[in-house]
């Protein structure tokens, strides 16, 4: 009780103390700060955090058309080291599948990426309908530098 004859709260001790700067492994349950970005004894990841699913930056538009995000920003890799590929309307990363795609590696209707098989290219290399690229083959026009008809390629591959 205190002064006031009201009746005091009942608290712990560890209650009252600032958070321990201290966390168990996901893995391997053995004590690791908080902000370790490897668990000393196991090795594992990011061990603090109860979940993790990979390295890098990820992002997916709630905004969907028939199921596929509107847009999907990807520069991300998998526990496993697997790539996690943008697949959206708008598909942006490393690797990238969608009808508006940037990216190192893409497939797309448009798409601006260093290789990439499309409708419509600009690119270092390029597989495309029409394309603007360093080195490609295409099928109605094309400008770069080593740019090839795929009819011509075709008639010199028979």
């Amino acid at each position: 009780m205190n002064n006031a004859g009201m009746e005091m709260p009942r608290t712990r001790y560890h209650d009252s103390l600032p958070p321990s700067p201290m966390a168990p492994c996901r893995v391997c349950t053995k004590d690791v700060a908080r902000d370790a970005v490897a668990c000393p004894h196991c090795g594992a990841p990011y061990p603090a955090k109860l979940e993790w699913d990979g390295w890098g930056y990820e992002y997916k538009s709630e905004a969907e058309i028939l199921g596929i995000p509107l847009l999907h920003v990807s520069f991300k890799y998998r526990p496993n080291r697997m790539p996690v590929p943008a697949r959206g309307i708008i598909a942006i990363g490393q690797f990238g599948f969608g009808i508006v795609n940037i990216s190192q590696f893409g497939i797309g209707l448009f798409s601006l990426a260093q290789f990439t098989v499309a409708g419509y290219a600009v690119a270092q290399f390029a597989a495309a309908w029409s394309c603007i690229c360093q080195i490609g083959v295409y099928v109605d026009t094309g400008i770069g530098q080593v740019v090839v008809p795929l009819s011509e390629l075709l008639s010199r591959l028979s």
